[in-house]
């Protein structure tokens, strides 16, 4: 049996859910109005709102401006006394306000007005002073709040923060905002890492490169193996330097076995006796990201990188290794 709580808990839940998917009917010619005026402005979205429906204002510009649309909230109280100046004719306001009569927006509906700013009105109240001085109006209102004594604003808030993410993310759909637009407007996450670091700011090159020819004696092969910069691998080029196989530590252990079988003597065996043919190798302008992927896919700790816009697209420009992806925070 569920406690009070639960239960009350539980009742916020559905009463919440209820008013997200009442929004529905929100999704009209107006809405397609207000979509097409976000979409067409000049200038900059500007978002207003006293109280909760402030702080709701604030998430949604912070929502647009990351993804693709210019924004910032304009408090409504300061706006009239000097920071209307903020607002240019190119812009356009949006102003929430559940009931629509805050006093603190009234200088700021006039100024939009005498300007002819348009401004996109959510509210409740289509009667009220900020529903008659929209361009366009999208209504909020919610059967009730889930708060017990139905004062504190819970799911016209919840409602309304819905409907600015649904705004935001048509937008985001209609300008074609792509991944790595996101990442230029978040280089200092975790995302934006991942989203910006490519093969090559990771990659091993110039004499760190760990290359041998066909005919490089089993010796030389294992010093460059032990010697250089990533250890235990190595990649092996032709006449022309292009990739044509790899060897590992693998693939060493499985010939020693081979080599006394056959009995062959360390001096006979060449790096083209040891490697793998077609080894993994990744572009040094695709994401990082992608290479832990192909590594995870192959089970492989290392690509060898190439540069398919140079004249020898198959020669190795560099080696990554799991551990640099490890150590750009990648993985």
């Amino acid at each position: 049996m569920k406690s009070n709580r639960e239960k009350v808990a539980s009742e916020v839940f559905e009463i919440e859910a209820e008013a997200i998917k009442s929004l529905n009917s929100v999704l009209n010619e107006n809405f397609d109005k207000a979509i097409d005026l976000l979409l067409n402005t000049k200038g900059k979205v500007v978002v207003t709102g006293m109280g909760k429906s402030g702080l709701i204002g604030r998430k949604f510009a912070s929502t647009l401006s990351s993804t693709g649309t210019p924004s910032f909230f304009l408090h409504p109280a300061e706006s009239s006394h000097g920071d209307l100046g903020v607002i240019t004719e190119e812009d356009i306001v949006v102003a929430i306000s559940y009931g629509g009569k805050s006093s603190e927006m009234a200088a700021l509906l006039g100024f939009t007005s005498r300007k002819g700013i348009p401004l996109i009105a959510m509210t409740a109240n289509s009667e009220s002073d900020l529903a008659k001085a929209g361009s366009v109006v999208l209504s909020i209102a919610v059967k009730k709040e889930a708060c017990p004594i139905n004062l504190a604003p819970t799911a016209s808030s919840t409602a309304t923060l819905a409907l600015c993410d649904a705004i935001a993310m048509v937008l985001l759909e209609e300008k074609g905002f792509k991944e790595e637009d996101f990442a230029e407007f978040h280089p200092g996450g975790a995302l934006g890492k991942k989203l910006l670091t490519k093969v090559e700011d990771v990659m091993h090159t110039a004499q760190s490169l760990p290359l041998v020819k066909r005919e490089t004696s089993f010796k030389e092969v294992l010093d460059i193996m032990t010697t250089r910069d990533v250890r235990g691998v190595c990649g092996v080029v032709d006449e022309s330097d292009e990739l044509i196989g790899i060897i590992t530590d693998g693939d060493v252990r499985r010939w020693i076995g081979r080599v006394f079988d056959q009995e062959k003597t360390r001096d006979q065996i060449k790096a083209s006796d040891l490697m793998s043919l077609n080894p993994k190798r990744i572009d040094q302008d695709e994401l990082a990201q992608k290479a832990l992927y192909l590594m995870e896919q192959f089970s492989i700790q290392c690509l060898f990188v190439v540069d398919s816009q140079s004249s020898n697209a198959n020669k190795p420009v560099g080696l990554v290794h799991l551990q640099d992806l490890l150590d750009a925070k990648i993985a």
